[in-house]
């Protein structure tokens, strides 16, 4: 048994969630390092999260150039994976429950998709809507990995208080799906953004360490076990890169000044941080450009 609630189809009968949050992911937008996945497959794993619904058709919202469906053999059959967005749900023994969605940005339609995850959030009665991402930055390896985000709703901004994460300034391009949290405080559903700050040199395909800070901030805030933050793997992964570093000049030089600007940052603000030689700008402008190309 399943039913429609806008271009999603849930699975019947619903379940009784008390007080539910949403913590979602972005992709691709902002999870670099895919460390908004990463988290969230942790935590479904952890709380036995169930399968509630996904898009009826993705193909409405997504284009399959850019998305591609995959392809595999199972005994001896082949199938193919589509692309989708999707909704799971957890019960825990104190409040808040979760609905976890996993949200692919639209293509197409962009408004329709808004307007179906609000009627999500409205048939649950959500109370928080909780993005949690990464994205690259200035910032070196060696250093404890910044988080930015924001809080809008009493609650939510003492939370971003309390777990001391800087109040992001971003202006600029974004998502088509910033209306989701937009529009969900006028229905006053709180909204809070975590996003990790990741080294830009290094883009990672998978950044543990990321996904450890990650943890840590959402262990905080909701009372999970710390063995859920997994630093060691992070801990490896970058200090593979110091070899790396140690034998690329070029790389050692941005490294060296990237320390010596987030080390400003972190001092009283009287003391401006210091500017990124040309040399760097250049490097990591070039960076860009090959990623670009990639």
């Amino acid at each position: 048994m399943s039913m429609r609630i806008g271009a999603f189809e849930i699975k019947e009968p619903l379940p009784e969630l008390r007080e539910p949050h949403v913590l979602s992911v972005l992709r691709p937008w902002i999870n670099v390092g895919r460390v908004g996945t990463l988290a969230l497959t942790r935590l479904e794993r952890h709380l036995g999260a169930q399968e509630l619904g996904e898009l009826v058709r993705p193909g409405n919202f997504f284009d399959f150039t850019r998305y591609r469906p995959r392809s595999r053999l199972v005994a001896g059959r082949r199938e193919m994976i589509i692309p989708n967005s999707t909704i799971s749900y957890a019960r825990r023994e104190e409040k808040p429950d979760f609905l976890f969605l996993n949200l692919r940005e639209p293509h197409a339609s962009g408004e329709e998709y808004v307007e179906s995850v609000l009627e999500i959030l409205k048939t649950f009665g959500v109370k928080r809507f909780c993005l949690v991402g990464g994205m690259y930055d200035v910032v070196p390896h060696t250093r404890p990995l910044l988080v930015s985000g924001v809080g809008d709703g009493e609650q939510a901004v003492e939370v971003m208080r309390s777990v001391r994460v800087q109040q992001s300034n971003y202006q600029g391009p974004t998502s088509i799906t910033s209306l989701i949290t937009q529009e969900a405080l006028k229905l006053g559903i709180e909204h809070m953004a975590f996003v990790v700050h990741l080294p830009q040199y290094i883009q990672l395909e998978e950044d543990y360490a990321g996904t450890a800070r990650l943890m840590e901030l959402l262990c905080s805030v909701y009372h999970l076990p710390p063995h859920l933050v997994d630093k060691e793997q992070g801990q490896k992964q970058y200090r593979e890169l110091a070899s790396a570093v140690e034998s690329n000049p070029e790389l050692k030089s941005v490294l060296q000044q990237l320390e010596a600007q987030y080390d400003a940052r972190q001092s009283p603000p009287e003391e401006l941080p210091l500017p990124l030689s040309p040399e760097v700008e250049r490097f990591l402008q070039e960076l860009d450009q090959r990623t670009e190309e990639g």
